[in-house]
């Protein structure tokens, strides 16, 4: 099928979450735009073509209509769009109840910790647990080398510096088992550099945590 590789897990257009739906969302409206102003493009070429004698009479014209006109009438609404996307994804305080989560990046495995647990903080190691439909801010970092945290059907990437904190909003929309991997070159076992999300409903979340080791760090 055309359109099978829309799908799987690691596809951006197979979003299960609110932040992974906007970029789906931004990135079918920039290809719909693309078309656009390619389709454009052609009918004022195959334009040039049909009536030769006009376009030797009007450079400017072309060049003003083609090179400014036609980007900027659908390229702008685009940026607009995307800075808005882009603004919302970002992790600002709210009101609502925001689940935290620490995440350790280390060559070549990931930590979770989830210190708002009852009994004290757990940890979980290459394996993410999310309650669905709770707004989840993830605090990354690194000890050793930069990592990137990308879980694609549920938002962008976010790179874990050593020695400090980059902060990410994520949310899923449905229980389920998501992919997870390390989005930037970090060494011999890049490749093996993944983990697993496991999105609890939400009354079987803090259950599933109490059954966690807890932290010894």
């Amino acid at each position: 099928m055309p359109l099978a590789g829309c799908g799987g897990p690691l596809s951006t257009l197979d979003p299960a979450g609110p932040s992974a739906a906007a970029i789906a969302q931004l990135w079918w409206l920039m290809l719909a735009g693309a078309v656009v102003l390619f389709g454009l493009v052609m009918v004022l070429l195959l334009w040039a073509f049909v009536r030769r004698s006009a376009a030797p009479d009007r450079p400017k014209l072309w060049l003003a209509g083609g090179g400014l006109v036609l980007p900027v009438l659908v390229l702008m609404p685009l940026l607009g769009f995307g800075l808005l996307t882009g603004e919302r994804l970002l992790a600002h305080p709210r009101a609502a109840e925001v689940t935290r989560i620490e995440v350790e990046a280390r060559q070549w495995q990931w930590t979770f910790r989830y210190p708002a647990t009852a009994g004290g903080t757990r940890v979980s190691v290459n394996e993410l647990h999310l309650p669905v439909g709770r707004p989840v801010d993830l605090h990354v970092t690194s000890p050793d080398v930069i990592h990137g945290f990308w879980i694609p059907r549920l938002g962008g990437k976010i790179d874990a510096i050593p020695g400090h904190i980059n902060v990410i909003r994520l949310s899923a929309d449905r229980p389920g088992s998501y992919h997870g991997v390390c989005a930037e070159f970090c060494g011999g076992g890049h490749t093996a550099m993944d983990f697993r999300v496991t999105a609890h409903a939400d009354d079987n979340y803090e259950g599933r945590l109490a059954e966690l080791p807890r932290d010894r760090r």
